[in-house]
């Protein structure tokens, strides 16, 4: 199998915690968009979708699925989505596609958070993957400034403009080892909209798409 196969069977598992009649939390990504195209397969049976990007949402359109604001939806029952890197404790780098803060905002929103994955993104210790950080156009130095002081080696995603307007910085050389801690040290940085640490909210399950089939794993 090779790796889009791997995301194909973890997005058709997922589709077994998606409740009847239900609004959707959809993230974004390549194994997020193979989750709308199943999703798609049982439209008849959701209401909707919130999804946590612009892209994700053209691509639930052109399935005919409903897209709802988050406003609108309120709780959702579940959110589906990918991650850079995860570890066993269920917590993730996210954002390579640098929808990180709308992700974490339908996440939070959400009462269970299923993450897709390939088993190429399971790893002990995160970090290894940039970490992305989404950050006020005015703030870009200031920001970059600080993460270097915490180890950081921060480098501006070239051509790039986050759905809510602003830009990416994308950290190598920080060895993750209490992500809930940096998770929260990070957010405190003015001009800092969020980062791609999900920690605080880890994931409740993760599906794992290995050559032997799908692994299902808890904290």
């Amino acid at each position: 199998m090779n790796q889009d196969d791997l995301k194909r069977a973890v997005a058709a598992a997922a589709i077994e915690y998606v409740p009847a009649d239900c609004i959707v939390g959809v993230g974004t990504g390549s194994t997020a968009n193979f989750f709308i195209d199943e999703l798609a397969k049982i439209k008849h049976r959701i209401r909707g979708a919130v999804a946590s990007s612009e892209a994700s949402a053209k691509r639930l359109k052109g399935h005919g699925i409903e897209v709802l604001s988050l406003n609108d939806a309120g709780d959702l029952p579940v959110y589906v989505d990918g991650a850079d890197e995860i570890t066993r404790h269920m917590h993730m780098i996210k954002g390579g596609g640098g929808a990180l803060t709308r992700e974490k905002i339908v996440a939070a929103a959400s009462k269970k958070f299923i993450c897709v994955c390939d088993e190429s993104k399971l790893v002990d210790v995160l970090g290894n993957f940039p970490l992305p950080i989404e950050v006020i156009p005015m703030a870009r130095s200031s920001v970059a400034r600080q993460l270097v002081a915490l180890g950081g080696q921060p480098a501006l995603r070239e051509g790039f403009t986050t759905d809510n307007g602003n830009l990416i910085l994308d950290v190598r050389g920080l060895k993750i080892m209490n992500p809930v801690e940096l998770e929260s040290t990070l957010d405190h940085i003015a001009g800092v909209v969020t980062n791609g640490l999900f920690a605080r909210r880890p994931a409740d399950v993760l599906l794992l798409g290995t050559a032997s089939g799908v692994k299902t794993m808890t904290a």
